[in-house]
């Protein structure tokens, strides 16, 4: 029979205080497991999302259905810590330079320039996915790439949104559809369009769609970043925007902060136009009674913007088992279901229909997305993809420099 002394006891039972002082588990190597027992791992505990907290809806969401189902069917504490996944990026970086192997976050909100940012500089765990069963129910051409960069099991997708713009037909007859129609509504309508400032999610996407037009197209930019082409291209975009901040709200000299402000001054009439990366916004807007019942939603006849966005894990998140269960979650059919009735956020869905069992795929094919939400198949129309994530920094730094400070 062995004996054990307290000093030979003492080590393990520290280990055990410091794990509960930090109200943390020992981590399994999840990525050598599979999901059934990730999901044992996952049971009692809490993860840390991390998300944009914006929008209201979503907001509501997320802690009304996401977080009660989590508890019911795992176990699971689901705490949304509302941030800016740009902030989280800068977060993450620091704790990795400071050798931080736990942080607080378990699970982001993120895609484009702020996954490619994170992966280049190693902040993301994985490869994960290939242990998330629903991710058999996505068509995979659709999700290897976010923005022009290769996922590479880094991330997961979650949902899929296109920009589309929004009016009220009791005031519009026939909105302006083509930036050359756009540009002579703002001038002859002056005070009633603005766009929030940048880096706002939705502004920057306005921005992107003015400079497909005013570069020439999008196809050019696909190939990766090309310096001398951008700024070649971009001039046009620069003088275009300073030429018409004096016919804007407030005459160009303040921007909305963010999407929910310009929602608001849409709401109260203060502008004509509005505009969504949700092509089921305006409706879910409109049943939470804040929309007018005449509100409508359109897209440019020469196309809009369309992503899908994901969810990743940090490096040093202190859940990772938990973190792979809610991600898997995110992508069920009841999830995703959910996230598209526009009541309670409107986001497409980024199952592949063709691969999900028939009562389910009925569900989908028949919930009525309401009189505002276009059709399904124009949306598909009139889609064009997003362009590498080095566009996207490169068309924010510079719209601070060029417009925001007009240097």
């Amino acid at each position: 029979m062995v004996r054990f002394s307290r000093y030979m006891l003492f080590p393990v039972l520290l280990s055990v205080v410091l794990l509960i002082s930090c109200g943390q588990r020992a981590q399994p190597d999840v990525l050598s497991l599979e999901f059934p027992r990730i999901e044992q791992h996952a049971r009692g505990t809490e993860v840390r999302f991390a998300m944009w907290g914006g929008d209201a809806r979503i907001n509501r969401w997320v802690d009304a259905y996401v977080a009660p189902e989590l508890r019911e069917r795992y176990d699971i504490r689901l705490t949304r810590v509302p941030a800016d996944a740009a902030q989280v990026v800068n977060r993450l970086q620091s704790e990795r330079q400071a050798g931080r192997d736990t942080g607080g976050i378990d699970l982001i909100w993120i895609n484009g320039e702020n996954f490619k940012r994170a992966r280049t500089q190693d902040l993301l765990f994985g490869p994960y996915t290939h242990l998330i069963p629903n991710l058999a129910l996505t068509d995979p051409d659709e999700v290897s790439y976010d923005w022009g960069f290769p996922v590479d099991g880094y991330e997961l997708p979650w949902g899929r949104g296109q920009f589309v713009f929004e009016y009220d037909s009791a005031v519009i007859d026939r909105p302006p559809d083509s930036i050359e129609e756009l540009d002579r509504f703002i001038r002859e309508n002056p005070g009633r369009f603005t766009y929030p400032q940048l880096p706002d999610f939705t502004g920057a996407a306005f921005i992107r769609q003015l400079f497909y037009h005013f570069s020439g197209g999008y196809e050019q930019f696909l190939a990766g970043f090309d310096r001398e082409l951008y700024e070649r291209t971009s001039a046009a975009l620069w003088e275009y925007l300073r030429e018409i901040e004096p016919f804007l709200w407030r005459e160009g000299r303040t921007y909305p902060a963010d999407k929910a402000q310009l929602d608001v001054l849409f709401e109260t009439g203060e502008v004509d136009l509005n505009f969504t990366y949700t092509q089921s916004g305006a409706q879910g807007l409109i049943d939470a009674g804040r929309y007018a019942p005449t509100v409508r939603t359109y897209v440019l006849q020469e196309g809009t913007l369309t992503g899908i966005h994901f969810t990743a894990i940090p490096f040093n998140a202190p859940n990772k088992a938990g973190a792979i269960v809610v991600s898997n979650f995110l992508l069920s059919p009841d999830a995703q279901y959910s996230k598209f009735i526009p009541e309670n956020w409107g986001d497409f869905t980024v199952l592949d229909l063709d691969r999900l069992d028939p009562a389910d795929r009925r569900r989908f094919l028949e919930l009525d997305l309401g009189p505002a939400t276009l059709p399904v198949d124009v949306l598909a129309r009139h889609s064009v993809p997003e362009i590498p994530a080095e566009y996207v920094d490169a068309l924010v730094e510079d719209w601070e420099r060029k417009v925001l400070r007009r240097e």
